[in-house]
């Protein structure tokens, strides 16, 4: 049986928009869980995917001592047979997977955010790194964007890239 999961980053609620997009919340309804990688900044958001699934959440740089005391720095979970953790940061893009690899070494993919930079690598030791970048500040991004994917088993499928 496979499980469908909703990656976004880096909402930035009220600051960078007034709301999550649609095409967010019609991917968080059809998914089965929503992973959150930080820098909610308001706490109705949390509140808010809550409403339309299981969310797997860490708090980032931007959020306040509310979203703090409610989530972890790191999230880990298991999804199937795939060791998932969850982080806002994880420093320059230089030298990230091999830095990766020795924080994670018990991890077989690790979703991140903060940058708002979409990322997509597998470092050297197998370990899936995915930032769905951000779907209400796209920076210096040509879109807003967020990720799906599909685990089955052991293996990630149908990894997309959601232009919002």
């Amino acid at each position: 049986m496979a499980t469908t999961l909703l990656l976004i980053a880096d909402t930035h609620i009220p600051g960078r928009a007034r709301a999550l997009p649609d095409a967010v919340l019609a991917a968080a309804d059809a998914a089965d869980l929503i992973v959150h990688a930080g820098d909610w900044v308001a706490a109705s958001v949390l509140d808010e995917l809550e409403r339309h699934g299981e969310v797997l959440g860490v708090y980032g740089n931007n959020d306040g001592d509310d979203l703090r005391a409610r989530l972890p720095e790191v999230a880990r979970r298991r999804v199937e047979d795939v060791r998932l953790a969850v982080v806002h940061e994880t420093g320059a893009s230089t030298g990230r997977e091999k830095r990766m690899d020795a924080a994670y070494p018990d991890t077989d993919v690790l979703v991140f955010g903060h940058s708002h930079i979409p990322w997509d690598t597998t470092t050297p030791a197998g370990l899936r790194l995915l930032n769905p970048g951000s779907p209400t500040d796209r920076r210096r991004q040509p879109h807003k964007t967020f990720l799906t994917l599909t685990i089955d088993g052991a293996e990630l499928r149908h990894v997309d890239l959601v232009v919002v």
